[in-house]
């Protein structure tokens, strides 16, 4: 069967299907994954999935009923390894079982693996990444019988899984071998608000914390961590949460450019001009509207994936959209929801606004006096306001929204800032 392959079962890729459907496209669909499980959501394996909250078929995308009433031939379970293609795009994808996949269009949309300690005893049982499902259920497989967790790693999956732990009654401690908790996601205050939150609540965190390997019992189950101080921790589960490293293997066996992802297009197009390329995996220009020409970023979220695929859609059925939006993300840690709109990259100003007797906290940034993001924390509403002001190319003027005790709805104003 010819018509579309997408390589990749992933959020981008379940969007893809649905976008280009809604759009009337109406050629074969190959939805293929390397996973042995349908496609599936994945913020929740860091929280609800490990503390038991949610069970596996709540986190399915979709029924088998929905794949096929919208004639989509659903693939499990098969790793495509070499793609051989014609000038017109069209071409054949060659899985590791020998199983070959005949297109006519081709989307990656392949994501990110997590970034991997190469030290001593780094494959000592124990010693565990969270990425997709099969991860999520061997750390909870693990989780029973450890009393003491260290995760390595203070970015959001770590600090997810960290309150994940501590709220199933073990002993966490986190490793950030950076100065600061989500160093390359959030401003110095925020972090600063979430490291004081976290150590509130039960959790050792250590900063500027290098780790030099991983040490066992006779039987290779994990004991400890060692510090590149030569400390120790005690462990049982080491939970390793040090970044994302984009998936682009096959894009490079393909001839195409790479460049921290898979370079793209405005439009979702890879380097060849026929190849779309999609989510995490892809390197695509800054979507925010009046981004400096030629910024280029990576990003990996929810809301991009799905945004992505939509421009994609677009591009397959023969309309070049630019992807243009605010991206946005979310972190639930414990009793933090971590909320960002924006991006907070070249800014030169923040204004913080707090209410500690209700537990909210707001981080707003701004570039040349204009609003280009917020971080906040337990603070939907100055979440919303931020976001919805930044759709519009509206600004909150710094002076007015430094008064914490003022909603930011209503503050936005569309007069440009002054330079």
């Amino acid at each position: 069967m010819s018509g579309l392959l997408i390589v990749g079962a992933s959020q981008a890729g379940v969007q893809l299907v649905a976008s280009l459907r809604a759009l009337g496209f109406d050629e074969p669909v190959t939805l293929l994954g390397e996973e042995n499980h349908r496609p599936y959501q994945r913020p929740a394996l860091s929280k609800e999935f490990l503390q038991d909250k949610v069970g596996k078929e709540s986190l399915i995308f979709r029924t088998q009923a929905y794949w096929d009433e919208h004639r989509v031939d659903l693939v499990k379970g098969e790793r495509i390894e070499r793609v051989e293609r014609r000038s017109d795009g069209s071409g054949t994808a060659h899985a590791a079982s020998g199983r070959a996949f005949r297109f006519d269009h081709l989307a990656l949309a392949v994501g990110a693996r997590p970034r991997r300690l190469d030290c001593p005893g780094h494959d000592l049982t124990g010693v565990l990444y969270l990425r997709n499902a099969d991860d999520a259920l061997a750390l909870k497989a693990h989780l029973p019988a450890a009393s003491d967790v260290v995760v390595v790693g203070g970015g959001f999956v770590g600090l997810e899984v960290a309150r994940s732990a501590h709220a199933l009654g073990k002993r966490v401690t986190v490793l950030e071998a950076g100065p600061r908790l989500v160093g390359r996601a959030v401003g110095e205050e925020t972090s600063d608000y979430l490291l004081r939150a976290h150590r509130a609540a039960g959790l050792d965190v250590r900063l500027g914390t290098q780790v030099s390997g991983f040490v066992g019992d006779d039987e290779g189950r994990l004991t400890g961590v060692v510090l590149a101080d030569g400390g120790t921790v005690p462990a049982q589960i080491a939970l390793v949460g040090i970044g994302a490293v984009p998936n682009t293997e096959l894009a490079e066996q393909m001839g195409l450019a790479v460049d921290n992802g898979i370079v793209v297009d405005g439009s979702a197009r890879a380097s060849d001009g026929t190849t779309l390329a999609i989510g995490d995996c892809a390197n695509l220009p800054n979507p925010v509207p009046g981004s400096p020409p030629g910024e280029r970023l990576r990003l990996e979220s929810v809301n991009n994936a799905v945004e992505h695929a939509k421009v994609a859609a677009y591009s397959l059925v023969g309309r070049r959209e630019e992807y243009a939006g605010i991206p946005w993300f979310w972190s639930n840690q414990g009793d933090l929801k971590l909320q960002i709109a924006g991006l907070s990259l070249g800014h030169d100003a923040t204004v913080v606004r707090r209410d500690d007797t209700r537990g909210r906290f707001s981080v707003l940034y701004y570039r040349a006096g204009r609003l280009v993001a917020a971080d906040c924390v337990n603070h939907p509403l100055d979440f919303m306001a931020v976001k919805n002001a930044l759709a519009q190319a509206a600004t909150i003027p710094a002076e007015l929204a430094a008064d914490a005790t003022l909603p930011l709805k209503g503050l936005a104003r569309r007069e440009p800032a002054a330079h």
